[in-house]
C-alpha cells in the first residue's frame, strides 16, 4: 500500500485511503470509484449512471451520479476523478490494489520474485473482488479476476513443482482449488506433486476425492490426461 498517495482497495473489501489514512465514503461514491478503477479507459457519464443505478429512471440515475461525484471526487487535497468531455476516469495518481497485484503476477510469471513477494502475491490472490456487492456489472469483472488469479496460482505452482519446492507448490495449488474446486488444472498439479514426492497413496486419494466431486456435482469423470497420471497405480 502506498503510504504517501491515494490508494484504492477492491480486493477483500472496498477502502480508499490518503497518506495511510482511511477516507470514509457513501456507498454511491464507493461504487463509482470501483467502476472507474475497473474500466481504466474511462466511462461515459450516461453509461456510468445506467450501470450503477439500473433500476432508476435516467433523471434520478444522473442525480445519483452527480452526488457520488461530489463525494468521491477528492481524497484529501488530491483529485481522484477526472472528467474529459462526458467521460469519467480515475485519476492516474490513484494506486489500485488490483492493478498492483496484476503487475506482480505478471512479473512472477516472467522474471520470478523473492519468496516474500511470492507469499504476498499468493495471499492477495486468495481475496475476492468486492465480495457481497450485488451489482450486476461486477459479474464479468469477478470472472475476469478469478481467471487471472487461477492462472497465476497454477503457473506459480507448476514452477515451484519443477524447482522441487513441493510444499510451496502444493500450498499454492491448494489455494487455487479453494477458488474453484471443479477446475481440473490445480487438482492435477496436486496429484503430480504427490507422485513427484513418491506419495502414491496420497495421489490416489486426491484423485478419487476429485472424481467423487465431479460425479456428485456434474456427473462427469476426470479427463483422460488426469486419469493417465495414475494408470500404473490404480484402475480408474
Amino acid at each position: 500500500m502506498s503510504s504517501n498517495g491515494v490508494f484504492l482497495e477492491l480486493l477483500g473489501a472496498f477502502e480508499l485511503s490518503y497518506a495511510g489514512c482511511r477516507i470514509p465514503l457513501p456507498l454511491g461514491a464507493q461504487r463509482l470509484l470501483a467502476l472507474l478503477a475497473l474500466h481504466t479507459a474511462g466511462v461515459y457519464r450516461g453509461a456510468a449512471a445506467e450501470l450503477l443505478w439500473p433500476d432508476c429512471i435516467p433523471r434520478r440515475a444522473s442525480a445519483n451520479l452527480r452526488t457520488a461525484l461530489c463525494h468521491g471526487r477528492r481524497a484529501g487535497p488530491v483529485a481522484t476523478v477526472e472528467c474529459v468531455d462526458q467521460r469519467l476516469r480515475l485519476a492516474p495518481v490513484v494506486e489500485v490494489d488490483l492493478q498492483t497485484v496484476r503487475e506482480l503476477a505478471q512479473r512472477t510469471a516472467t522474471d520470478g520474485v523473492s519468496p516474500v513477494e511470492r507469499d504476498a502475491l499468493v495471499g492477495r490472490l486468495q481475496e475476492e473482488l468486492l465480495p457481497r456487492w450485488p451489482d450486476e456489472w461486477l459479474v464479468v469483472e469477478r470472472e475476469r479476476w478469478d481467471q487471472l488469479r487461477l492462472h497465476a496460482l497454477e503457473g506459480l505452482a507448476e514452477r515451484l513443482r519443477a524447482e522441487g519446492a513441493y510444499l510451496d507448490a502444493y500450498q499454492t495449488a491448494l489455494t487455487a482449488t479453494q477458488i474453484d474446486p471443479i477446475r481440473e488444472t490445480a487438482q492435477r498439479i496436486l496429484v503430480e506433486i504427490h507422485l513427484a514426492e513418491g506419495n502414491r497413496a496420497c495421489a490416489v486419494k486426491r484423485y478419487r476425492e476429485y472424481r467423487r466431486l465431479l460425479r456428485r456435482e456434474l456427473e462427469v469423470e476426470p479427463s483422460p490426461l488426469m486419469t493417465r497420471l495414475l494408470k500404473d497405480t490404480t484402475s480408474a
